[in-house]
């Protein structure tokens, strides 16, 4: 959150929380050093693109909206300006990184099907940030599980989606490995960024 609200351009945060923690998520941010803005919590749903939904409908009337994941803590102000700056441009903007491992598709009986050329797989990250038209349009009457990101349903619309560079550090915290990762990186000095 201190990422997103030392970018200038956001004006706005909406917290969506699973449906029991909004008293929790009050009291972690009334523990937390001041933030310039406070954010409105909101109580998300069971799948991933309920909790979307419920943002986007708490988000007022911002002609940009950012959709991040809370389990990607790590986003630099620097990412967010650039994808920010490209959905600005562009309607539709993500951050990836380049693919660095051989990416293989597998059949559901397990066999390799093919090895797509790795030159043309990155590695999507969010904040992912749309025009607000583009993304209330995208998740309109589509299905709870339709998509595992919401530049996804973009796609699905027929629009482009602008990639911009990521960071590697802003990687998704989801494994106990990850964890792990993440508490090393806490333990560091501060680096600026």
């Amino acid at each position: 959150m201190r990422a997103l609200l030392a970018v200038q351009e956001v004006t706005r945060v909406v917290l969506v929380v699973p449906p029991g923690w909004e008293e929790r998520a009050k009291g972690a941010i009334a523990r937390a050093d001041p933030l310039p803005l406070e954010p409105t919590i909101v109580t998300g749903g069971t799948e991933r693109g309920d909790s979307v939904r419920a943002g986007l409908a708490a988000a007022g009337a911002a002609p940009l909206i950012a959709i991040h994941d809370a389990a990607r803590p790590f986003v630099t102000a620097q990412v967010i300006r650039a994808v920010i700056g490209a959905a600005r441009v562009h309607g539709a903007a993500v951050p990836c990184i380049p693919a660095t491992d051989t990416i293989k598709q597998v059949h559901a009986e397990g066999w390799i099907e093919a090895t797509p050329p790795r030159a043309h797989l990155w590695l999507a990250q969010t904040p992912q940030v749309f025009q607000a038209d583009i993304i209330r349009a995208a998740h309109a009457g589509v299905a709870a599980d339709a998509a595992t990101d919401d530049a996804m349903l973009v796609e699905r619309l027929g629009r482009r989606v602008y990639v911009v560079p990521g960071d590697v550090q802003n990687r998704k915290i989801t494994t106990p490995e990850d964890l792990r990762w993440a508490e090393w990186i806490l333990a560091r000095p501060a680096v600026p960024r």
